[in-house]
């Protein structure tokens, strides 16, 4: 799934001197560079930012007046109501302390052995506690209308198995902080100090041993190396210790004739690592994942400390707020519930019906394109546009809520971390259930609170979600070619994922088929090379961009602009000093440099001066509108320009 997300920005270009001929981002946003402050508890500020916090402040003062009232005739935004009581109840989880964790750890502390696991396996699995493997059920990439089981790694306890790497400083400095909260969490949680620090030299030993076998962010970019099938009998053969053949049926009620394993690297490894000898490095694994994870249930110190790495990680200076994280921790478990207040009572259907026209509209400009395009051959544009016409299209919120939140009881008497747990295990439990069932290709996987959007190439749609719908992406208020040039290109971006270095590989039905011909497929490499070039090794935040690990965002954004330019330019109002405009304000972002450090490494999107700055150099329009010439900072030779849709 792709998706237009945050990404770094600058924190030092604030010279109002500077001229837009040299740097277009810094000129255009000089004086909001210049007095932006950061949040003391997030790691960036900036144009989607902003919308979060008001968002997040509307939220919370709507949220505090219905837990006096409660809201009549809404069973489950009651329930979400009861759920953010109980998790803004700090003098309680004060009073529990480490007490809800402790059945975790007592259930951790009986197993000597791999068979004691084992024996457990399901039930530890669907409740949502760490395995050293990763299991989903998702649509099945060459037959998008039935899920299929999907098998992969788990998570490492650094961003990346690059910063494993000895050529990478920052990963001992992670590891140092990660291990200092953690000898505070698990003393907190009842370890001696001697046992404490021995839990984590073998977590950490295991957490190691991970790292060779699982893919980087660069390659997990790759979307064509996720597809390897194997046959049940294939995959349950790679443990010898793990007993998957009894373990699968058990979660999805049958013996699967395939698994998709996207990490086949992984699971060839999987018997030298998870092994009788290696056990008590497991389990100590087991018990530093667990306790970390449950942190944030606990009380304000444990919350607060089990944020400790994150905040490294990101630069941000602060905590959250106790009453702000609670927010956030409800929010998340009742994302639709909270997502279709917030859609029906500041998006309403009038709006959702005009952006849903501007879509069509933006796809009409997008297919008109594809029409003219002079490098695809009449068989693969052909072929593309049954895939433009077969889009699915998403505004604003749901239609209905998910069947899945009815289940969502809040227990007012037990623990906040005794009902996230029975969630979590209601929540796993409904997604094995869906194997071997149809795809529900409509179904949401964003909030409509969230400032984001995205295209899903299993499912051919593109969604944007209410919370992004506004100023200054989009306003009835603002001229054409500001919205062209804030959510026309967001738009436009979203429709391009179905047409990148990743969506070109699936067909109108969201599954994995080669419909280009040969030599259009050699063509569209060698335009991809190009973008690849153009954003690898550009120096940022004291690091340089990986052209590899971006370049699915960047031709989406090429495509995004190329084609809101040209939707901006048949409107009568046409002004494309504030079309460009509006582009480098929307990417307007005060971030730290943690947080840009950790966003290069990992992050799939190029870092957002850049993309504001970069892609603009691609369009003669861009260089005659602000009188560009050689010589000028933002010029670019039109034999190094990139123009792929």
């Amino acid at each position: 799934m792709k998706q237009l997300q945050f990404a770094a920005g600058t924190s030092s270009d604030h010279n109002e001197n500077t001229r837009l001929q040299d740097d277009f981002y810094a000129a255009i946003n000089a004086a909001w560079l210049k007095t932006a402050k950061i949040p003391a508890d997030r790691p960036a500020t900036g144009g989607f930012q902003v919308l979060v916090e008001n968002i997040e402040k509307t939220l919370m003062a709507d949220f505090a007046a219905l837990q006096a009232t409660g809201a009549p005739d809404k069973p489950l935004l009651n329930e979400f109501l009861k759920y953010y009581t109980l998790a803004a109840d700090f003098k309680q989880r004060d009073v529990q302390a480490a007490a809800p964790l402790q059945p975790y750890l007592r259930r951790i502390a009986k197993y000597d052995n791999l068979a004691d696991w084992q024996a457990d396996l399901k039930d530890w699995l669907l409740d949502g506690l760490p395995v050293p493997f990763a299991l989903d059920v998702d649509a099945d990439m060459k037959n998008t209308k039935i899920n299929a089981l999907f098998a992969g790694a788990p998570g490492l306890f650094l961003p990346d198995k690059t910063y494993y790497a000895a050529d990478n400083p920052s990963g001992p400095q992670l590891l140092q902080v990660f291990q200092q909260m953690m000898q505070q969490l698990l003393t907190m949680a009842g370890y001696s100090a001697a046992d404490a620090q021995l839990i984590l030299e073998q977590a950490i030993a295991f957490d190691k041993s991970l790292a060779p076998h699982v893919k980087s962010a660069e390659e997990s970019a790759d979307y064509s190396k996720m597809y390897n099938p194997q046959s049940f009998s294939e995959f349950t053969a790679h443990s010898s210790q793990i007993d998957f053949g009894r373990l699968l049926p058990e979660l999805i009620g049958a013996q699967p004739e395939k698994i998709i394993v996207s990490q086949p690297k992984f699971f060839a490894a999987f018997d030298e690592i998870i092994t009788n000898e290696n056990f008590n490095l497991l389990k100590s694994w087991l018990i530093v994942n667990t306790v970390r994870s449950m942190s944030g249930y606990l009380s304000n110190d444990f919350r607060e400390i089990g944020g400790i790495y994150g905040r490294a990680l990101s630069g941000s200076k602060e905590a959250m707020k106790p009453q702000k994280s609670a927010y956030y921790l409800a929010a998340g478990q009742f994302d639709q519930v909270v997502g279709d207040y917030y859609g029906h009572k500041y998006f309403g259907e009038a709006a959702k019906a005009d952006v849903h026209k501007m879509v069509i509209k933006m796809i009409g400009v997008y297919k008109q394109r594809l029409q003219n395009n002079d490098w695809l051959s009449a068989d693969t544009r052909k072929k593309a546009i049954v895939k433009l016409d077969n889009l699915g299209i998403q505004v604003g919120y749901p239609d209905a809520i998910k069947p899945l939140f009815k289940k969502f009881t809040v227990n007012t008497g037990a623990s906040l971390l005794v009902n996230a747990m029975r969630f979590t295990h209601i929540a796993i439990a409904d997604n094995f259930s869906k194997w071997h069932q149809p795809v529900e290709r409509t179904e949401w996987e964003m909030s409509a609170n969230t400032v984001n959007a995205y295209y899903h190439p299993f499912r051919n749609i593109i969604v944007f979600p209410a919370a992004i719908l506004q100023a200054p992406f989009y306003s009835l208020e603002q001229p054409s070619s500001a919205n062209y040039g804030g959510i026309g290109a967001v738009i436009a971006h979203e429709i391009s994922h179905a047409f990148d270095n990743n969506g070109a590989l699936f067909d109108e039905f969201g599954n994995l088929h080669n419909w280009w011909t040969a030599a259009d497929t050699a063509h569209f490499k060698a335009l991809a090379q190009a973008m690849i070039t153009e954003f690898d090794g550009l120096p940022f935040a004291g690091s340089k961009v990986n052209g590899k690990l971006t370049v699915s965002e960047n031709i989406a954004d090429a495509g995004g602009l190329s084609c809101a330019l040209e939707a901006a330019k048949g409107e009568p109002d046409v002004n494309l000093t504030t079309f460009f405009t509006n582009w480098a304000k929307i990417w307007r972002t005060k971030a730290q440099p943690e947080y840009q450090q950790l966003l290069l490494a990992i992050d799939v999107h190029a870092p957002a001066k850049l993309r504001a700055n970069v892609q603009v150099q691609n369009f003669a329009d861009f260089h005659r509108t602000f009188n560009i010439r050689p010589g000028d900072g933002m010029y670019l030779a039109p034999e190094k320009r990139v123009s792929i849709w």
